[in-house]
Parts: structure tokens; C-alpha cells; sequence
């Protein structure tokens, strides 16, 4: 599925997670999660991975934070994600790859709009 279809499909599920009208079927077999606990005020946590899923990706609260920028210490919105995977399946070195794709693409989102 191209960006446009996923947006699509995951508003779907959510109006009908909204409703309450999620089929069992609707909610299985998945391969892939995004556990979204900043929402609740989460800073960290480690996400489980459920079978038959291959991973899981915490994302937690965004929080001022300071950080040296240029030899000064600022504050900067920061977010914590953590990335939960069956190490038989997925390589740490395409783990963390991931990861830093993800930080790239949230600290400048052009990057996955425009594939570059």
C-alpha cells in the first residue's frame, strides 16, 4: 500500500474501533505494532511483543529536555521510542536502521513524504 492508502485504512479501523464495531478478525493476524503510550504519559517502557507479531514500536511522551547544541545547553522536545523485535527474524542491525529512519522522518516528516 502506498502512504495514502495506509491513512486511509487506519481511519477506518479507528472510526470503527471508535464505534466499537472492530471485528475479532480485524484486530488478528498482524505482523507489526505501534503502541502509542505518551498518550497516557508514558516517558519509557519497553513494549511485549504478541505472537504472532514480529515486533513492537514504543513510542512514548515528548517532553522539553536539555540537550547541547552547538558547546550550549538548550531545551528541545524529545521523544522516546523503543523497538521491540524477535531477534530470529529481524537483525539488530535493520532494528536500529529502522530507528533511525523513524527519527529522521518525525524530525523532518519531508523525508517520508517525499521519499527522500
Amino acid at each position: 500500500m502506498n502512504f495514502a492508502e495506509i491513512e486511509k485504512d487506519i481511519n477506518t479501523l479507528a472510526k470503527k474501533a471508535t464505534a466499537g464495531t472492530m471485528s475479532i478478525d480485524e484486530m488478528a493476524g498482524g505482523t507489526f505494532t505501534i503502541s502509542n503510550g505518551g498518550v497516557y504519559g508514558s516517558l519509557l517502557s519497553m513494549p511485549i511483543i504478541n505472537p504472532p507479531q514480529s515486533a513492537i514500536l514504543g513510542m512514548h511522551s515528548i517532553v522539553q529536555r536539555p540537550v547541547g547544541v552547538g558547546g550550549s545547553i538548550v531545551l528541545r522536545p524529545m521523544m522516546y521510542v523503543a523497538l521491540t523485535y524477535d531477534h530470529r527474524l529481524i537483525d539488530g542491525r535493520e532494528a536500529v536502521f529502522f530507528l533511525r529512519r523513524i527519527k529522521d522522518v518525525v524530525e523532518d516528516p519531508r523525508r517520508l513524504l517525499l521519499d527522500i
